[in-house]
């Protein structure tokens, strides 16, 4: 059964907003009461947190659909609709966030890092929102706009300080559990460690993090054996260290061979050359390990290796380990820039940026930009009222007079977005258009209009008398 996942392929969608309300106030004695319909609510974020207390992505290597929830529609009364729950998914430190070509969205590093991975829609504004000087009584309201959706891949890459690399049967996890409090499956077989683990060394004043990666072989690089599926997780290490067997069973294998072939390994893998290396000769409590060790040690100190002689069994050497580690971390950390702290970064847009552009494209012109598409999933289409407040804000942000700029003629076909639905009409140019050229679009005149002196005693006695009447009904015997 599998416990430890680091790559997965999830599959998010954020929540749709809500409606917004097209409503009108009644109340007795107010028969134009205005309107009153609320906003809708805004879809929830799907967001990523860094939770230091989860280690792998097996969650959603068994559930990779996640969802946000909907915000809920606007309702009459003034009464805006409740904003979508934020789908909060937690992940382990050092996740790395891409697109399915492969693309870096985000490094999330550190508890709390958060990254929004899917957008919740936008609310739509009820009529009460949308009523104006001009529009004083809109008959409709903007639909909610739909969250974004899309796959992204996780990748975790072990945030640790120290890395342990070597040949399958090394002595690895032996190491890792005498100089930490790990505790990790250890036998005399190759492939024992078949996920990474991660124990935290204490030496002086110095605390740091050590990892073992799963045995790499020749062509790990390439995806033989398991080094493929780990490599990554040595990419944020201060220190590589080579643990080389020096009583390995088999005759053909030699320490230096070992070393040679780990290293055209992470070569080929790349971005690794910038790291210190030191080099373990492990299983010196062996007669025979002591004296291969002494056979090869003055080679490796001539290629410019720091060598050490341990035991992870006899615990020979584990103190001297952990403190030369411990000053190469330190060294490695005062050598990293200092974090700036987080600064305000503001990008005004250019002075001729109109937010959105006219393309010609073969038969037809395309409108494209944040506004007119986002403008378009808002209209009820099934309105006229809506359809005509469209016309009026594409009008207004300058669409027809760059239409007519890109040869656009009465009749020729227009579509606005990208996408394959997106909205397609006939497009006829106008001097003004919508609430300019109908002039009464979302206006009631009897707010306005005088009306004659008899009309109003009319009006004004049959109230006196409905109250009268309602008095009557109630009174007390």
């Amino acid at each position: 059964m599998t416990t430890f996942v680091d790559r997965v392929e999830l599959h998010v969608a954020a929540g749709n907003g809500g409606h917004g309300c097209a409503s009108v106030h009644r109340e007795k004695f107010k028969p134009l009461g205005g309107p009153d319909g609320g906003n809708g609510g805004r879809g929830g974020d799907v967001i990523l947190v860094v939770d230091q207390s989860v280690t792998t992505l097996l969650d959603y290597h068994h559930s990779p659909h996640r969802k946000a929830t909907n915000g809920k529609p606007g309702e009459g009364g003034n009464r805006s609709g409740k904003d979508g729950t934020d789908l909060i998914l937690p992940v382990p430190d050092g996740t790395v966030v891409l697109d399915k070509q492969g693309n870096v969205l985000a490094d999330l590093i550190g508890q709390g890092t958060t990254y929004i991975a899917a957008q919740g829609g936008r609310g739509g504004l009820g009529n009460a929102a949308l009523a104006s000087a001009r529009r004083k009584a809109p008959g409709f309201a903007l639909l909610g706009e739909p969250g974004h959706s899309g796959d992204v891949v996780l990748e975790l890459k072990t945030v640790a300080d120290v890395a342990l690399v070597g040949y399958p049967s090394a002595g690895k996890s032996s190491l890792i559990s005498v100089l930490s409090a790990a505790k990790p499956k250890i036998a005399d077989y190759p492939f024992t460690t078949l996920v990474p683990n991660l124990g935290v060394v204490t030496a002086g004043s110095t605390v740091y993090t050590i990892a073992d990666v799963p045995g790499l072989i020749p062509g790990a690089s390439q995806g033989k054996g398991l080094g493929l599926e780990f490599l990554r997780h040595v990419e944020r290490c201060s220190v590589l260290v080579h643990v080389l067997d020096t009583a390995a069973l088999e005759s053909e294998r030699d320490p230096l061979t070992d070393l040679d072939v780990i290293e055209a390994e992470l070569a080929q893998y790349g971005g690794l050359d910038d790291r210190p290396r030191v080099v373990v000769l492990n299983k010196v409590d062996i007669p025979e390990g002591q004296d291969l060790a002494d056979i090869i040690r003055p080679d490796l100190e001539a290629r410019g290796y720091q060598v050490l002689e341990v035991s992870a069994v006899a615990h020979l050497g584990l103190k001297e380990l952990s403190f030369a580690l411990a000053q190469i971390v330190a060294e490695a950390r005062a050598a990293k820039p200092q974090e700036e702290a987080t600064r305000i970064v503001i990008r005004p847009k250019a002075v001729d940026d109109a937010g959105f552009r006219v393309v010609a494209e073969e038969g037809f012109y395309r409108v494209l930009g944040e506004k007119p598409e986002r403008w378009v999933r808002q209209t009820d289409f099934a309105n006229d009222e809506a359809v005509g407040y469209l016309a009026d804000r594409l009008a207004r942000l300058g669409v027809e007079d760059e239409l007519v700029k890109a040869g656009a003629h009465s009749g020729d076909e227009v579509v606005i977005g990208p996408a394959d639905d997106a909205v397609v009409f006939d497009w006829e140019p106008s001097l003004a258009t919508g609430a300019e050229m109908l002039g009464r679009r979302g206006e009631d005149h009897r707010f306005d209009a005088p009306r004659p002196a008899a009309q109003r005693r009319r009006e004004r006695d049959v109230e006196r008398d409905e109250a009268e009447q309602e008095y009557d009904a109630f009174k007390p015997f």
